[in-house]
């Protein structure tokens, strides 16, 4: 009798331990509280990426109205919260480039910060080169890696 009520006691911690499963999503019915609109300003911002020259870390003329889209939508959904990940090709030290993409993050910070988004809806980091967008080697390679993503953290 005591085996089986260890057993039991076995089975019922794992059932417990399996429960339901985490919506993702994906899933009919499932609601996170967003709105629609909410869903759109998330894939604009974080679908449009800022690149850069060459062990440079000033934007671009190009990337200043995709910066201004990316502005306007914070301010219009304040609680969206978004990382700035700056990074790199594969030339130079790890050091370096750790510093140049931080850089390059803080160009974007400081850009979106003076289009008047709350700061503290911002944070960085930075990859460095350790985050590439495309494995290889060459221009056309390297001119994908030199680049700003941005993440939604919090909504």
């Amino acid at each position: 009798m005591k085996r089986f009520a260890l057993v039991m006691a076995l089975v019922m911690a794992l059932a417990a331990g399996f429960g339901c499963a985490k919506k993702t999503g994906n899933e009919p019915g499932y609601d996170d509280g967003m709105t629609p609109e909410m869903r759109a300003a998330i894939q604009q911002i974080t679908d449009a990426r800022v690149y850069f020259a060459f062990d440079k870390f000033t934007i671009k003329p190009e990337y200043k109205e995709v910066l201004k889209n990316k502005a306007a939508l914070m301010k219009q959904f304040p609680s969206i919260k978004v990382r700035i990940e700056g990074n790199c090709d594969e030339r130079g030290t790890q050091e370096y480039n750790l510093a140049l993409g931080e850089r390059r993050a803080r160009a974007a910070y400081e850009y979106l910060a003076g289009q008047g988004v709350n700061p503290s809806q911002m944070e960085m980091l930075s990859y460095g080169k350790e985050n590439p967008a495309v494995q290889g080697s060459g221009e056309s390679v390297w001119s994908k890696n030199r680049r700003d993503d941005f993440r939604v953290v919090a909504h």
